[in-house]
């Protein structure tokens, strides 16, 4: 629990879920929801920083949360790819251009 970003963590460092616990601002606990929240994908900040894109299984919800030193680095570049391997246009439109 000291690797940075893990005293605030509000996901499993294993599998990377949540729970829909809080309703606008960080840590109010006032979602009436708390449906699983699952990782969807990562998204990288300004200054470089990644940060998980969860979507709520209960009312689809979408927020971005803070990765932590000691997530799990496999699951977060599994993420990180996914769109790449689920392209929105034939890959042979690359070679093309």
């Amino acid at each position: 629990m000291d690797a940075p970003g893990s005293r605030h963590r509000n996901h499993c460092p294993g599998c990377l879920w949540s729970r829909h616990l809080d309703d606008g601002v960080p840590g109010d606990r006032a979602s009436p929801c708390a449906a699983s929240m699952e990782p969807i994908a990562v998204s990288v900040r300004e200054d470089g920083e990644w940060a998980l894109v969860h979507r709520c299984a209960g009312c689809a919800t979408v927020r971005l949360n803070r990765i932590a030193g000691d997530d799990n680095p496999l699951a977060l570049m599994r993420l990180a790819r996914r769109p790449l391997e689920h392209l929105p246009f034939p890959p042979e439109h690359l070679a093309a251009r």
